[in-house]
Formats: structure tokens, sequence, C-alpha cells
């Protein structure tokens, strides 16, 4: 693939006169006047996000290392979203460029150490929030906790590493496991996990992008023949038309709004298809725009309401319609496709009746959605986890990719498919090989590539698929796993049935849980021990490290000098010193001395990263594939042709008396809870989000408790009116994970399905909590 490099100047070079828009869409001439949502300053009555308030408040969570924080916010990418920001500015547009996500998680980067006296006793820290066990401070020294011990105690690096090396020495390379989080992780740190996971002779690694984008990753592959975004940021400003499927992003990339704002400047229309009508895409004060600062903008221009899980059969209704209106894009789909014939065969067997019924919407809903399609000479698709959070996600990803390749919209500027990323680590995870299918990208386990990767590595990694983040926790469950090492990640909070989560985890001999702060699952109780290895963070790795954004931006993020905590070491180096310390005699076969050593190898590894050797300072980044994959309609698949899928809609019928219950994000950052409001929707964490319709038959009001329950269990919550599809509800997550069934997975690539059917009654003033 074709690379491009860029650096960004460091301060006090000299640079460009800035323009807020590339020089081909600034020329178009195409600028519009982006509508206001009230003439009442800063939203005054609406609500809505306080931005304003969020810099203050986080200088003064802070004060006490200001000069520090301003470094990591003047000089390190952000550890936030994907969309890699250096500093505070991107490769989109001028400006400032900071979001809420990044100046909640600063925190995290600058605070001090806990005083490890609080791990004494543990059983005093189960009744304390995930929230406030970050609070405590940062991790400082490597901990042990033996089963039947009240706490940890502080032991030596040697004392730790020795104590993982002589477990892992004693069991089965099958029956060892690591996950690695997107916390802040560097693609240095994943590459090293991933060799030393196969150094161990285990393929069991996984990492957080499978909870997020697996089923992206699984659809975009077998259809287009990539596994990442086909197009730039850029991309969005002068396109005709962006939709966002199951994608919130105000909430979830806030950053983007920004891009938003100036594709509507430039005449962009856009749709969202999504049960609820968020409030974030209807409108959005963007802090660093004046005039959208002081009255806001409108983004939406039309929200096709489906229901949960209903984008298939609304897909196909749209496709429908445009072959029988004639508005496929013929030329494209005969010389760059293959499958058509079938698709179109099975769309015009499904009758309008079961397409509406499933989707929930009317025929005409998706004629108009199909007209609006097929007017736009461009146009880009955005997709987030309400697409892939489903026993069906591949599915759902490949209804995506047909609408885009019957549209042609694939390989062109001003068009493209965007699997969006929440977090900076997770495209860069699984690329990097921590993951138990691939050693790396576009190198799968497989015994010819087992060949390739010993001539670079000097040893032969194994050659059976390993296990998911999902697997490892039911071998842990049936006692089929000795060590369980997770980078960071909390599978307490971030996988369904947290019980049957804890019962699992406390059935593995040895955990290892290498982080910053305290998290809910280090405080299981062991089968035989817990070990705490305290890590540094992406700002203090020595000699800085790099990430990957979602527009497939390689960004070197450099050593910020500041404070240090404790014995904290770097992620990448820690993996390293246990592989030396369970195979010494092999030692030299995982040694790097330096992150430029690692990055060095990852460019031979792995050739669509060529150019990481390169990264160096501040600024330094390259697009590994340019601007755009599968320019000119040249797919990287084997006949150079993209593909067509047969999707039918999955069954969707709620039972009468039930409910569709599907899970949201509020402030947040992934399972990390950081404000029990939800500044989009100023519903608080236990708030149950209906529609008024809906609470009318139940004869319920605004603010009654009520009580959801299905065979898994039982959530007490307080009702609240939201503009949501009928027999459509939803809660927070992680809190509502206690209804969601484990084992209910995508077959192609076991993403867990994050919805269930739920009852809804009324929870009577006898039975409220005291």
């Amino acid at each position: 693939m074709q690379s491009t490099f860029r650096r960004i100047p460091r301060d006090g070079e000299k640079k460009d006169k800035p323009s807020p828009l590339p020089r081909h869409v600034a020329s178009r001439g195409r600028r519009k006047s982006v509508e206001r949502v009230s003439p009442i300053p800063f939203g005054i009555g609406f609500v809505k996000p306080h931005n304003y308030w969020e810099v203050v408040r986080t200088a003064w969570e802070n004060k006490r290392n200001p000069l520090f924080t301003w470094r990591i916010l003047r000089d390190g990418v952000c550890d936030g979203c994907a969309l890699g920001t250096t500093g505070m500015r991107d490769f989109t547009m001028k400006g400032i460029h900071l979001c809420t996500v990044r100046l909640n998680l600063l925190p995290l980067n600058t605070m001090g150490p806990l005083d490890v006296r609080v791990l004494d006793d543990v059983e005093a820290l189960r009744s304390v929030s995930s929230k406030d066990l970050r609070a405590l401070g940062r991790l400082p020294y490597p901990m042990f906790r033996r089963r039947g011990d009240p706490g940890f105690h502080r032991i030596s690096w040697d004392e730790a590493l020795g104590i993982a090396a002589r477990r892992i020495r004693a069991a089965r390379p099958d029956r060892i496991a690591f996950f690695v989080t997107s916390r802040g992780m560097t693609n240095e740190s994943y590459y090293v996990a991933n060799k030393v996971a196969r150094f161990l002779g285990t393929n069991h690694i996984d990492n957080s992008s499978r909870p997020c984008h697996s089923p992206s990753t699984t659809g975009l592959k077998e259809t287009i023949g990539v596994a990442a975004s086909t197009c730039s940021y850029t991309d969005w400003i002068g396109s005709d038309l962006i939709v966002f499927f199951g994608s919130d992003v105000p909430n979830n990339q806030p950053v983007t709004t920004k891009y938003l704002y100036y594709a509507k400047e430039q005449g962009t229309k856009i749709a969202v298809v999504n049960p609820m009508r968020e409030p974030g895409l209807e409108r959005y004060w963007v802090p660093s725009v004046p005039t959208s600062a002081l009255f806001g903008t409108r983004f939406a221009d039309a929200f096709f309401p489906v229901h949960t899980g209903g984008d298939i059969a609304f897909i196909n209704g749209v496709l429908k319609h445009m072959i029988e209106k004639g508005w496929i894009n013929s030329a494209f789909v005969a010389n760059h496709t293959n499958g058509f014939e079938a698709l179109q065969a099975a769309i015009e067997r499904q009758s309008w009746e079961e397409l509406e019924r499933q989707s929930g919407v009317r025929r005409q809903a998706m004629f108009d959605f199909a007209e609006m399609y097929s007017r736009a000479r461009t146009a880009v698709f955005v997709w987030s986890m309400g697409i892939t959070h489903h026993r069906f996600g591949v599915d759902n990803v490949k209804a995506i990719v047909n609408l885009g390749l019957a549209g042609g919209i694939v390989g062109r500027i001003k068009c493209g498919l965007m699997p969006i990323r929440g977090h900076s680590g997770v495209q860069g995870g699984s690329e990097m090989g921590a993951n138990p299918r691939d050693f790396g990208l576009g190198f799968p386990v497989d015994e010819q590539n087992a060949d390739r990767f010993q001539g670079i590595w000097g040893f032969r990694p194994p050659t059976t698929h390993g296990m998911t983040a999902v697997g490892m926790i039911d071998a842990a469950h049936a006692g089929g796993l000795d060590v369980l090492y997770m980078a960071g990640g909390n599978f307490l909070e971030t996988l369904p049935e947290p019980e049957y989560v804890r019962e699992a985890l406390a059935r593995v001999p040895l955990r290892i849980h290498q982080d910053i702060v305290l998290t809910s699952a280090m405080l299981v109780d062991p089968a035989y021990a817990v070990l705490l290895f305290p890590a540094q963070t992406r700002y203090e790795q020595r000699g800085g490290g790099t990430q990957t954004s979602t527009e497939r931006r390689v960004y070197f993020s450099p050593e910020v000098p500041g404070r240090r905590i404790g014995e904290a070491r770097a992620e990448w180096e820690i993996f390293i010193q246990l592989g030396e310390r369970v195979r010494p005699e092999a030692s030299h076969l995982i040694h790097f001395e330096d992150g430029a050593g690692v990055r060095a190898e990852i460019a031979k590894a792995v050739p669509t990263y060529d150019g990481i050797q390169n990264l160096r300072e501040k600024g330094d980044a390259f697009q590994y594939g340019g601007p755009r994959l599968c320019e000119g309609g040249t797919f990287p698949t084997p006949d150079g042709r993209a593909r067509f899928t047969v999707v039918l809609p999955p069954d969707l019928d709620i039972p009468d008396g039930q409910f569709l219950l599907s899970t949201r994000r509020g402030k947040q950052f992934n399972s990390m809870i950081q404000g029990e409001v939800d500044p989009l929707l100023g519903a608080g964490r236990r708030d149950v989000l209906m529609g008024q319709e809906d609470a009318a038959v139940l004869h319920l009001h605004e603010g009654d408790a009520v009580l959801l329950s299905n065979e898994l269990g039982s959530y007490r919550g307080r009702l609240r009116f939201a503009p949501i599809r009928p027999r459509n509800v939803q809660i927070y997550w992680p809190e509502g994970n206690v209804l969601i069934r484990r084992g209910i997975v995508d077959p192609a690539c076991e993403m867990p399905d994050y919805n269930a059917l739920v009852r809804i009654e009324p929870v009577t003033a006898s039975e409220r909590r005291p």
C-alpha cells in the first residue's frame, strides 16, 4: 500500500498559513450558511455539554501538576478517541482541537501515586465505585496477594517477575492467555505483547478492538479486502452526504462535531439511521467555532428510526427501491464487483411487509433514504457499536458495504466506508498482531506465515487459532486457564453476565493485572495469587511511542518530561522482561533496547506499516495506504473486485409484553464512568429510556421507578422519556450487563450481543428499597 508521510511543525517552527479546509474543498464554492439552533447565546435552556466548564474543572483537577498537564496537551497525541490529534491540532483543519474526552482522561496521566496501605484489606474496597478506585491514584509498585490474604503487599520487580515466570514455566502454553486493552496503549506495546505471547508458545492473545469493531474487521475484509476505513476525515468536508449508522459521534468522538460543522458549511447533508433520535446529532454547540459555541448548529437533516437490529431490513429496503428505480451505479457494479445478481434476486424475494416489520420503518422512509443517497454525487458511511454489538454484527457491516458498493462510493474522493473508532489504541491493536487469528496485519495464523515470522523472530510461533476474550473467560470458568495476563481492561465491566465473569476470574490460579490504576477486577479473590504490575502511560514511555487513528494515520507521541510514578515501567518493557525471565536461554530473541528498535522490526514484520521506523519527533506521522483505499475501484482481493453479500434480516420479533433492550454510553470512556448525568440527554446512570407512547400503554409516567427483568436477572431504574423507536428501550452500559446473556455471539468473530428482551413493570412503594 502507498503511504503518505507528513509532520506537523513543532511550536516555534514556520507554518504555512492555516486554512480551515483542504484547498480542493475550499475552492468548490459551496459554502452555505449553517442553521443555528437558538438565538439565545450558549444554549441556555438546552440540555447540552458544558465544554467550557469542563476546561475549568480539568484545570482544577490537574492543579498540582500544571506544567506537566500543559506539556501533555501541547505535545502528546491524544489518548482519547482515535481521531489522533497531535498536541491540540490535527491534519484536517486549523485551530485548536480539544475535546472533553481528552480532558476527562487527563487526571489519569497527571495524578500522583496511591497510598499502597489502602490495599492492606481489599474488603473495604469492594463497595467503592470504579470511579473512586481510580481516584485513589496511580499504582506505584508491584503488589502481590495470595489466596486467603486480606490484601496486597508490596514486592520488588525481581520478585514479581520471578513469581510470574515460575507459574508460566509450569503451565502448558495452551493454558496461558493475554489480553491487551486500548487504554493509552501504543503500537509498540501491542507488537511486543504479540511477540512475547507467541514466544511463550500461545496464540491466546486478544485486545479490546474485539468487543468494539471485530464485526467491522471481519465484514470489510471479506467484502472489499481491507479491514479499515477506506477514506479520510477530509472526505467528510465537501461530501454531499454523510450517513451515521448506529453511531453517536457527539458523545463518543466529540471532536468530529467540528468536522461536521465545516461539512455543513460546504452543503453536506447528514442522515442518521438509529433507534434513538440522538440529541447531539440533531443539534450541538461546537466550542471551538465561535458562532456554533454561541448559537449551536443543527446537524442531521433526516433521521430514520429503525428498530434495534433493524438495519439489514432497512438497507435491503433501500436497495429494493434503488433496483426498482434504476438508481444502482451499474457501471461500478459491473466493472468492480461480483455477486450483485444473487443479492438482487434475494432482495426481490423479500416482501415490503416483512422489511417494514423487521426494520420498524415504513416503505416510504426507505424510499426517502434511497432518493437522498441517489441524488448525492458523493457519500461517506460511518458506523460504530450500534451496528457491531449484535450476534449478526458481521452481516450488519456487510449490508452497509452492499449499499456502498451499489452506489459506487468506495475508492473515490469525498466517499468511503468508515468504521469510526472510539479509542486511540484499537486500530493498531489487531494490526500489530495482538489477536488470536493474525500474527500481524495481512498475515493470518497459518503454517506459511509461521514460517515467515520464524525468519523475522528467530522462533516459530504456534499455528492454531487462539482464544478471544470471550473464549478466555469461558475457559477460565471451566478451569482451563492457569495464567491470565491482563494489560489493562476490566472484564467485570465489559463482558455480559458480570457474576459469571467474576466466578471465572476467581478460578484462575494466577492473574496478572498490568495497569496504571486500581480496577474492581483486581479485587476478585484468586485461586492462588494476584500480581499487580504498575505501568506507565504513553506519555511516560521511554523514547515515546506511536498510535494509529481511525483514518489509518500512524502518529508519533513523544515522551513528555515530568514527574514519574514510583517504580512504574513502560508496558512494552514489562512484557519483554517477563519473557526473558521465563526463557532466559532465548532472551535475545525478544529483546529490544528502545522503542526505535521495536518500530524498526514492526516495519519488517508488518510491511503495511513501512514508515513507522521513521517516526521520531512530535508531529511525525504517515497514513498507510494514502488518503483513500481501493482507489479507482481496485480492491485488494484475489481478483481485484469487491463482493456483494446476500444478507437476510434477522428475526427480531418482539413478543407481546416485552421490549427490545440495548445498551448505550453516557459521560464515560469505554466502561470508565466519568459522570452520573449524560450531558447530551440529561439522563442519569440508572434511567431507563423509553418513548412516551410505550409508557402510556404501561400506564407509566416520567420519573416512575421501574423494574426490568428477564430470565437472567433484573434491573431497577427510573423511567425517563426519550425520542426512541416504540418497543425499544435503552439503559446505560456497563450497568446494563446484568441483563445481557453471555454466549450469544456473532459466529464469525465472537462479538457478544449487547441486546436483550426484557419485561418492564412499575416498582410499587412497598417494593422500593429504603
